[in-house]
């Protein structure tokens, strides 16, 4: 392990945070070597594994793989909405893939979770901490997010929370896929846990590296989010020790929440793209257009720094982003000439009757653009408010816009 050594005190911080964040459900507190006796207790699940349980054998058998995995692994790429999922029997061996699943559509875009209510998907290192078997999404596999990175540096009281690879195809700030597909999945991962895994590696990545769509795709976003830069990096480390090895990169935390992962040498059989902020030729401004100011019509005072409940826009998740692609799509003859692309991060005020009441752009964008945004955002429909203790609050939110989505 080729781990900078003044990381190492800070590592250990992170790896004894990772120890103490455990959270395991109450049906996860079953002993592992009786855990799938126990998901057959549950009708639900022994149906399941009665009409599937024969046909992943028969899969495993083709592609020469061992049944059950004794250890699983899951990748999950958010732009190509794609999800992995590699297993192996022995500590010994190599992961080798067994599926791809397509992902359905995710909400946000790329870049980690830091609140909730930014209905962003998490990009980072997690495991499997819940089976749910009695979920609205037919069945759900419980990520531990926040995870140690996540508490250092998400929102101290609002991080988020309820992130899982679930079903029904509808997306809610989880990873979405088909009732099908997370039946397989769940199979698996109970068989993995039964057998001794209790903590199945689930890697969020933004983008799939090996695809140079996606990189280009990453690497404009960078141009507007430098900052984003390290983080993608070391997700960057992490896929590509996995691409070379077959094996689960060790990943660590330091003291400030960054992970720590092991670079792969320059010399290696892979190709590691640059992620650095590309300097393109400067854009052709539009001409300079005077925006009206906002005033923030709440107090500072009045607005919830956290709440029991989130407000909803009408409709829920997937009709709020519809609302963004519809903006992502009309903003495009907004763009300055010569770009073809351009990411806005829009603050929001939702008062405590639900009503849009204030929005700013700000990061990105250009005058014209970002006062049309502005607009969009305070002629939205009424919210649902949210809620603490039993009262209706008023809450500030954060969301990124994709300007020219594909």
């Amino acid at each position: 392990m080729k781990i900078a050594g003044r990381y190492l005190v800070t590592a250990l911080i992170g790896i004894y945070l990772l120890s103490v964040s455990i959270r395991i459900s109450a049906q996860n507190s079953v002993s592992s070597i009786h855990f799938i006796d126990y998901q057959r207790s549950i009708p639900k699940i022994s149906d399941l594994l009665r009409r599937k349980e024969d046909t992943l054998i028969k899969q495993f058998r083709e592609k020469n793989l061992a049944w059950p995995a004794r250890f699983v692994y899951i990748r999950s790429f958010k732009y190509d909405s794609q999800l992995e999922v590699w297993v192996k029997n022995s500590p010994d061996e190599k992961y080798k893939l067994f599926k791809s699943y397509k992902v359905c559509a995710l909400a946000g875009t790329l870049g980690p979770k830091r609140m909730a209510g930014d209905y962003q998907v998490p990009e980072g290192f997690y495991y499997i901490n819940e089976f749910k078997p009695r979920s609205e999404y037919h069945l759900s596999l419980g990520l531990n997010y926040p995870n140690a990175s996540d508490r250092i540096l998400s929102d101290s009281t609002q991080p988020g929370g309820d992130i899982y690879i679930h079903g029904s195809c509808v997306t809610t700030g989880c990873i979405p896929i088909t009732d099908a597909q997370i039946e397989e999945l769940y199979i698996l991962a109970a068989h993995a846990k039964d057998m001794g895994e209790d903590f199945i590696p689930v890697h969020i990545f933004p983008v799939n590296f090996d695809n140079a769509r996606s990189v280009d795709y990453l690497n404009k976003y960078l141009q507007t989010f430098s900052e984003y830069t390290p983080f993608a990096k070391s997700m960057r480390n992490a896929f590509y020790y996995f691409e070379k090895y077959r094996e689960v990169p060790f990943v660590m935390v330091n003291g400030k929440g960054e992970y720590v992962t092991e670079e792969v040498s320059s010399d290696a059989e892979v190709k590691i793209p640059n992620l650095e902020p590309v300097h393109v030729a400067a854009a052709q401004k539009k001409p300079v257009h005077t925006r009206p100011q906002r005033v923030m019509p709440v107090k500072e005072d009045d607005l919830a720094r956290s709440v029991d409940k989130l407000p909803q826009y009408p409709g829920g998740s997937d009709a709020f982003q519809e609302f963004l692609n519809r903006l992502g799509k009309n903003g495009v003859k907004d763009l300055d000439e010569g770009q073809s692309k351009a990411f806005v991060m829009v603050e929001y005020v939702i008062d405590s009757v639900g009503k849009p009441v204030y929005a700013k752009v700000i990061r990105g964008g250009n005058d014209t653009m970002n006062e049309k945004i502005e607009d969009a955002f305070l002629a939205m429909p009424q919210w649902s408010p949210a809620t603490r203790l039993g009262s209706r609050v008023a809450i500030r939110l954060k969301q990124t816009v994709m300007i020219g989505a594909d």
